[in-house]
């Protein structure tokens, strides 16, 4: 058994989440509740994998090794029930910057890219920064009987009449992030007939999938059909779910060899299909039986934590609904009969709470009224917060 009850100080180990509070909030003063990555101890399988390399004094230029993709398409096979050969998968420096090397290895000047709001908000930056138009194709929210969100669904017929000629890509948050969706398999067998239809590639940030919740089993979208696998590049990473965020060790999946022809030569020409030694080091350690047991255990805890969430806001503070998620620790929370404007409601997040979430409006107008609570901590951080906000209505 893990003890996901530790509290572990990380104030002044140069984290984002802790030492970045000024910089992005205008105080210190928080509870820190919003970069994704988990305030749980890194397994010590891992740590120990590290140390271990470590002991050798030399860290020069380090080899992945022949079995290293075999290794990660096993699990991946294990996990999902997607079984893809070694050869179509790469190293990739962080899925965000995978974005970036897709569309500029794809694109021209002028081409629009296709994103689902609310969502991610580094997919509009790295496209518009890139010099791409980007199309909005937004979620359609789903309400309950007492007017909370639910969930989010895919709006395809808004899709297909947004494409035109000069639509070419279309990036896909699965499992969704913020609002926690794994999309069902017959629904992104639709979306890869009409993106394959229209030639438009489909790149998937599918990071989060290995943290479906429920006993849920995550549906990669290119392995739901020939046409899914012609048009996707599928990214995934061990990092949020062994709380590695810092050693960057992300992965593409590439079927069509069209595609992955095109692509690998992109990356490997310009040096950035190749893992630092901490990253394979790290990888290797999570996808062991040790790391299936590990998740598990931690998954249960964050299932946990999510439950007691949305219990607490039932029972004490019936004004804000947790959206249950799918998937991942990233809880969004529906703030809207608070009747606060946005600036007003970060503000009694902030400065009445002090607690630090996620803006809903960063990603996207669509999430005016919303917050973005991580769960991915002891319980007893998350009742301090909780009982925070309430003391602050």
């Amino acid at each position: 058994m893990y003890n996901f009850d530790e509290v572990i100080n990380r104030r002044g180990t140069r984290c984002i989440k802790y030492d970045t509070l000024q910089e992005h909030y205008g105080r210190t003063d928080l509870l820190s509740m919003w970069v994704a990555d988990m305030d749980f101890r890194t397994p010590d399988f891992i740590l120990d994998a590290l140390r271990r390399r470590l002991d050798h004094p030399v860290l020069g230029y380090p080899s992945t090794g022949e079995d290293y993709f075999e290794i990660v398409s096993k699990w991946v096979e294990d996990l999902h029930g997607w079984k893809v050969p070694a050869k179509d998968f790469r190293y990739v420096p962080g899925i965000v910057k995978g974005f970036g090397f897709a569309e500029r290895c794809f694109l021209q000047p002028g081409d629009k890219v296709i994103i689902q709001k609310p969502v991610y908000h580094p997919f509009r930056i790295v496209a518009e920064e890139s010099g791409f138009e980007v199309v909005n194709n937004p979620l359609r929210p789903v309400y309950d009987e007492d007017g909370f969100l639910l969930t989010y669904e895919m709006d395809l017929e808004d899709l297909e009449r947004k494409i035109d000629e000069r639509t070419k890509m279309l990036i896909l948050c699965n499992p969704h992030n913020p609002g926690g969706v794994c999309f069902p398999a017959e629904v992104l067998r639709r979306l890869a007939d009409l993106c394959d239809r229209h030639g438009i590639i489909v790149v998937s940030d599918e990071i989060h999938c290995e943290m479906v919740l429920g006993g849920r089993r995550h549906v990669p979208f290119a392995s739901v059909s020939e046409a899914a696998a012609r048009c996707a590049i599928t990214f995934m990473a061990p990092s949020k779910t062994f709380n590695i965020a810092g050693v960057v060790s992300s992965y593409v999946i590439i079927q069509n060899p069209a595609l992955a022809g095109k692509f690998f030569k992109y990356i490997e020409s310009n040096e950035t299909d190749y893992p630092p030694i901490f990253s394979a080091e790290a990888t290797r350690a999570a996808y062991t039986e040790a790391g299936k047991e590990w998740r598990a255990e931690m998954l249960d805890y964050v299932q946990g934590n999510i439950d007691y969430v949305d219990q607490w806001l039932r029972t004490n503070l019936p004004q804000i609904r947790a959206v249950r998620p799918q998937a991942s620790f990233l809880v969004w929370l529906d703030c809207r009969k608070l009747g606060l404007s946005q600036h007003e409601l970060v503000d009694f997040f902030i400065n009445k709470a002090h607690l630090a979430l996620n803006d809903g409006s960063v990603f996207g107008p669509e999430g005016v009224g919303f917050m973005r609570l991580n769960v991915g901590c002891p319980r007893s951080l998350l009742r301090e917060a909780l009982e925070s906000l309430a003391a602050a209505f």
